[in-house]
């Protein structure tokens, strides 16, 4: 009997499979594990998973998953940090889980850390959707906005929108840097092409706009802005015979996105095609996204106002003023309208929402001296500003250097830091914007082209050639610059410089021992305002000095003697000559 048994024992063909344990042997129990929810046997199971595969970040992560789905966040956490330290730093989508983990705990300090790392980091933006909802959730528990400086995954989008806010606020010489920054390291990046454009087109700077309009449409010959910006560009020359069939092409097109049809509209609106203009502004009033905003209505406004529909123009400014009752806007084209009514020129009317240049001025000269901070925001002011300062006549520049000196920001500065290095530009705009930035706080050494050299402009309120310069020579400018600032404009205390400087360097070695600083301060405005055509007297500036008339008069007319202002002021002097009549 046992001898059979063995025999059919031994005949007996086994099923039984041997079991190869691996990693993907316990990877695939944890799975099955996860999808009974029975979590506690697919950690058991991700833990052996690593203990047989210790150099897998994937089964880390896995393992991190559990902890995380089961409330361990400290411990995922720790997980999670070890696969970037240590074992893949590529593996980006670590910091995103982190982010979860630190959320859920409610430190929210550290879970913007550790988002800021993955938007920064990875380039595939896998959950990039799920991360613009934590930054929601985050802004709302940290009552402010994130501090995140760039998104990997949207490589030059996050600092194309810091670009666009720039050139809406007028800030263009930084938004150049930007946009240039973005499209060295992006080509294709269109839209960030387009904007450097309008930035180059903004500043004055045209064959660089022109340049960069072209390699769009290189890319892209049907770019709708591109072409929208082209034809601006082509009006700007006039360039009659490019830019017709280019407006016969644009007329034709038919733009399906809402930036599109606005882009259309206010580029025919500045071409003077009004109709198109009011056919796609009405288009826009009709789809109702924008119906709520006053500029909406004011661009159709203006675009039937054009075309002779004073009626309808009259309509949608009284809507504008509606929607934005603060502004002054609305109010001053229903005046317009009146005006018309009653016998008034009808004259062409502007797209852009603010008031003419010349209104603007008006209630500047009567509110202060000071610019007001409307205009000095005002991009389409300051883009004005900047295309005089290149393109403007030699009047214009002086009036633009010394408003621009009121503005006094970094914007400000970086325009006539780059003006005193323009080699064609006359060099006494440049001497008083080197005047305007030194006024302004700018006290580091400057690079100029005076008199066709390039000069290094050290620390002091104007270059000279005088071998020394003495303090109490420095004290007598104070003492007259502080008297003048708020009574003299800039290209008024620039001449008295000068002129301070001319009567020095006549004189030395042999300077007067200037011990009286204020009177030697007196005399120099005395004469500065004569060369300015001021009513000015010896008593006047006597008083505000606190010296004697004798002595003021008496330092008068030695640099009268040395410098012979009477006879300067008797033929045509440019320095003065020009700026005397506009004081």
């Amino acid at each position: 009997m046992k001898e059979r048994k063995r025999a059919a024992s031994g005949s007996h063909k086994t099923n039984v499979i041997p079991v190869h344990w691996d990693a993907t042997f316990f990877f695939e129990r944890a799975v099955r594990s996860l999808d009974r929810y029975h979590y506690d046997k697919a950690l058991k199971y991700f833990r052996r998973a690593v203990e047989y595969e210790p150099d897998n970040p994937v089964n880390h992560c896995n393992m991190a998953g559990i902890l995380s789905e089961m409330g361990n966040y400290e411990e995922s956490n720790r997980v999670l940090k070890r696969v970037v330290d240590e074992l893949d730093p590529e593996m980006t989508e670590c910091h995103f889980y982190m982010a979860n983990n630190f959320a859920n705990m409610e430190q929210y300090e550290s879970a913007e850390d550790a988002l800021i790392r993955y938007l920064e980091l990875d380039a595939e933006g896998q959950f990039l959707e799920e991360a613009e909802e934590m930054m929601e959730l985050l802004h709302y528990e940290l009552e402010r906005p994130m501090k995140l400086a760039s998104v990997k995954a949207r490589e030059g989008y996050f600092e194309h929108d810091q670009a666009r806010a720039m050139l809406e606020e007028g800030k263009f010489v930084e938004a150049v840097r930007l946009l240039e920054s973005i499209v060295e390291k992006n080509g294709e990046f269109l839209a960030a092409r387009n904007n450097l454009a309008l930035a180059y087109y903004y500043m004055g700077i045209f064959d660089k706009a022109m340049a960069a309009i072209q390699e769009v449409l290189a890319i892209e010959p049907g770019n709708l802005h591109a072409l929208c910006n082209l034809a601006i560009f082509y009006q700007h020359e006039s360039n009659e015979e490019a830019l017709r069939p280019l407006v016969v092409q644009l007329c034709k097109m038919v733009p399906f996105h809402q930036e599109h049809v606005f882009k259309m509209a206010t580029t025919m609106g500045i071409l003077g095609e009004h109709g198109e203009a009011y056919r796609h502004f009405a288009r826009l009033m009709r789809e109702g996204a924008l119906r709520a905003d006053a500029c909406l209505y004011h661009y159709t406004a203006v675009a039937a106002w054009n075309m002779g529909r004073m009626d309808e123009a009259e309509r949608h400014w009284i809507q504008a003023g509606k929607l934005d009752p603060k502004s002054n806007v609305p109010d001053y084209y229903l005046e317009l309208v009146e005006r018309v009514r009653g016998g008034g020129e009808m004259a062409t009317a502007s797209y852009h929402y603010h008031l003419p240049f010349e209104e603007q001025f008006k209630l500047w000269e009567k509110s202060s001296e000071a610019l007001p901070d409307h205009l000095k925001r005002d991009p389409l002011v300051r883009s004005s500003f900047f295309w005089a300062l290149r393109h403007g006549d030699r009047s214009t520049k002086l009036q633009v250097i010394q408003a621009l000196g009121m503005i006094a920001d970094n914007e400000v500065k970086d325009a006539l830091k780059s003006f005193i290095q323009e080699a064609q530009e006359d060099d006494y705009l440049k001497r008083i914007a080197i005047f305007v930035l030194r006024s302004m706080g700018v006290h580091e050494s400057l690079n100029a082209i005076l008199e066709g050299q390039e000069t290094i402009i050290e620390h002091s309120r104007m270059p000279s050639r005088l071998p020394v310069w003495e303090e109490k020579w420095q004290d007598v400018l104070e003492a007259a610059l502080s008297r003048m600032n708020k009574q003299y404009d800039l290209v008024q205390q620039h001449d008295l410089l000068t002129l301070w400087i001319e009567f020095l360097s006549r004189v030395y070695p042999d300077v007067p021992k200037l011990g009286k600083v204020e009177a030697w301060a007196a005399a120099l405005e005395y004469l500065t305002a004569k060369m300015h055509r001021r009513t000015i007297s010896y008593h006047e500036v006597s008083q505000r000095y606190g010296t004697s008339i004798a002595t003021v008069s008496k330092c008068a007319k030695r640099i009268d003697e040395i410098c012979g202002i009477k006879e300067k002021m008797k033929m045509v002097f440019p320095a003065l000559s020009e700026t005397s009549n506009e004081s």
